[in-house]
This record gives structure tokens, sequence and C-alpha cells, in this order.
């Protein structure tokens, strides 16, 4: 599916969150408690960190000390033909230098995955999410304050083992904003998605794919320059040969309605394309392409948003492991006179000191150059974490 509805955030997420691009690495699994057949999962995540640019801003520069204090409860249940799982996530940020950047966040997400036959499967989520962004907000040096409601599901026809399956999907989403004085209520907004993909075994390890992909944007403005649906069409393959080489590529085509004459009507080439190759159990390598349009952002009509990563993980001994990544974003902001280049790196070496408890020593670097005024930005982000588990 498309991750074109929450911005340009979306295709940098994987170079934002490290843990993201590797979600295939295997980790240490925390032990659960049992409660009345339950199992609950609690950790403790804790960074003590500093940040020369906690705002992401050409002048005026701010800079801080920052602890992360990252709590994660989940309680999950699992049986013969499904799964459900209950995910609490709060999470508080003290800027110590910037006492006015500090914030509380609130994650609350339901997922489930129910197989009634070998041919008929259903995945649903739903998740709350309130949150307060630092960068980027609508009034400088004030955070911008959000909250985000989505439900989705998945239904798959077809068994795994057949030439030929189908999946179908749905979602919504509410994008609102809790700033004072109505900062930012242009951006509230409803989203609706479907997307429907199939799959066309072409081999023991390769399948076909063809996806379609709709989605309305609905803001709660009237008469809002940004109301619009977008549809796209992706062809492409998805394999797995053996341990060593997995990918999935996807390349299309997306257009972009507006509701209002006021805006133009876009299209553009779109692809996604993720590759892992392993030439060692312990080491792999990945690639990650992105390209689509996102919604629109200060005063632009939406944003053609092109990311690609390149990164490696290598395990140096059982207990030690280093990571290192390499993005560029490329940026175009239709209806302004806007483009933004992107580099973002990022360095860390984990040490796993004992199955429950985890040390990350890491470094990012955040290097963007824009045509605009007082948009380019350079950023060093020197971080120490401590996760624990049962």
């Amino acid at each position: 599916m498309l991750l074109k509805p929450y911005c340009p955030l979306a295709l940098l997420a994987a170079s934002l969150y490290p843990g993201l691009a590797w979600s295939d690495v295997p980790q240490p699994v925390p032990q659960s408690i049992d409660i009345y057949g339950f199992q609950f999962i609690p950790t403790f995540g804790l960074s003590e960190g500093y940040d020369d640019n906690i705002r992401e801003v050409e002048h005026d520069v701010q800079s801080s000390m920052v602890t992360k204090l990252a709590p994660s409860f989940v309680l999950k249940a699992e049986d013969r033909n499904s799964a459900t799982r209950l995910t609490w996530q709060p999470t508080r940020y003290i800027y110590h230098s910037q006492s006015d950047a500090s914030s509380t966040s609130q994650r609350v997400r339901g997922d489930s995955i129910m197989e009634f036959t070998d041919r008929h499967r259903l995945a649903l989520e739903a998740e709350y999410y309130k949150f307060e962004r630092v960068t980027s907000t609508a009034v400088e040096g004030i955070n911008d304050k959000l909250n985000n409601k989505r439900v989705g599901g998945v239904y798959t026809y077809g068994a795994k083992t057949a030439d030929n399956q189908i999946d179908v999907g749905a979602n919504y989403a509410q994008l609102r904003y809790d700033n004072s004085d109505g900062i930012n209520d242009d951006k509230e907004r409803n989203t609706t998605g479907f997307n429907t993909t199939w799959y066309h075994r072409i081999g023991s390890n390769t399948r076909s794919l063809l996806e379609y992909d709709h989605t309305r944007f609905d803001y709660l403005l009237s008469n809002s320059p940004r109301s619009s649906k977008s549809d796209a069409v992706l062809a492409g393959a998805q394999w797995d040969f053996t341990a060593r080489t997995s990918g999935k590529v996807r390349v299309g085509y997306e257009r972009k309605n507006f509701d209002e004459s006021t805006s133009s009507d876009l299209s553009n080439p779109t692809w996604q394309i993720d590759l892992a190759w392993k030439p060692r159990t312990y080491s792999t390598f990945s690639f990650l392409a992105r390209q689509a349009l996102a919604e629109g952002d200060d005063g632009s009509d939406a944003v053609k948003a092109t990311f690609t990563q390149v990164g490696w993980r290598h395990g140096w001994t059982d207990r030690i492991s280093t990571l290192a990544q390499a993005g560029y974003g490329h940026y175009v902001y239709e209806g302004q006179s806007r483009t933004d280049n992107l580099q973002d790196y990022n360095l860390s070496v984990i040490y796993q000191m004992r199955r429950w408890l985890g040390v990350e020593l890491g470094y990012r670097f955040r290097d963007n150059n824009s045509d605009a005024d007082n948009e380019s930005f350079l950023r060093n982000v020197y971080q120490l974490s401590f996760n624990v588990s049962l």
C-alpha cells in the first residue's frame, strides 16, 4: 500500500527511525508475564542526547540536552488461527535548555490478524497518536500540537502457496491540531483510502503484482484548495531467494485531482523499492527508494517527494553490532518557488549487554539545502540510549 496520506515525513521515516529499515534483523525477544492467558510485555527506553538545532531552522538556532523516557506496554493473545496485540506507548521528551519544547506524547495501537481458512485472512489495525512537533512549526519557537486517529484493514483471498492472491484494503484517518488561536486549522483533514493488489506467482520464490490505490483528502476548511483525490497504479514484483536476497519493487504513475480550480491537477511517476542482501547471517545491506505526491505544507498545494537510502548493519560479535545509513531526499513544493535537497546520515553502535539490556550510542547528521528563504538548516544529534526489558 502507498504511504501517501501522511506527508513527506512518511518517506523520511526509515531515515529518522533506523529500526524501520531493519525489521528483518533478529533482535532479543523480551520476556512476557502471563495474565489470565494474555502475554503482558513491558519495556522501557531511556536516552540522553545533545541536539544542536532542535527546531531545524536556519537562523536563531536553539540547542539543548534532550532526555527521552519511553515506556511501552504490550498485551497480546495468540492461538492457532489468530493474533491480537494492544500497545500503549507514552513518551516524554525533556529539553533541558528549551523547556517550551518539552512534551509528552501518547500512542495507543491495536492490531489483529485472523486466518479463517488457508484462503481467507483478515488484518485489522487502529491507532490514536497525540504528540507535539518541534520542527517545521507554524509559529517559530512554538510546538505544533497534533492528534491523529486512523483505522484500517486488509482482506486477503488466496492460499499463501497459490498461483494467485488478492489483497483488498481500506483505511480512514483524521488529522487534527490542538494549537491555540486556530493555528494550522487549514491543515486539518479526513483521509479515506482504498487499495487492492493482485499477486501472481511466476516462480517458486517470485510473484508479480499489480496494485491500485485511491485516496480521498477532505480538508475541514470550507473550499480548501488542498481537498483532492489521488489515484495510483503500480506494477512490480516481490521475491525471496533463499535467506540472502529479498525485495519488493513497485513502479507506476499517480494523479492528484483537486476539487478547486485554483489548484492545478498534478501527475507524477511513483515508485517504491525495498531490497535486502545478506551475504552473511550477521550482515545485511539494504536499499530503499520512494517517490510519491505528499500533501502540501507551508502554502504549497502538494509536495513531490523523492527519498533514497542505503544502509549496512553488521554484527561484529554476538553482542556488538553497528548500523550505518545514508539518505538523500528531494522535495519540490508545488504552487511555490521552493525545492529542498536533504542529506540524512545515521551511525550507531549497539551493545547487547544482557538479553534484557541493550545500549546504543548514535550520531545523526541532517543537512537541508533549500532555495527558499529561511528553510535551510544543519543539525547534529548525539545520543546514548538504554533499552530495558524483562
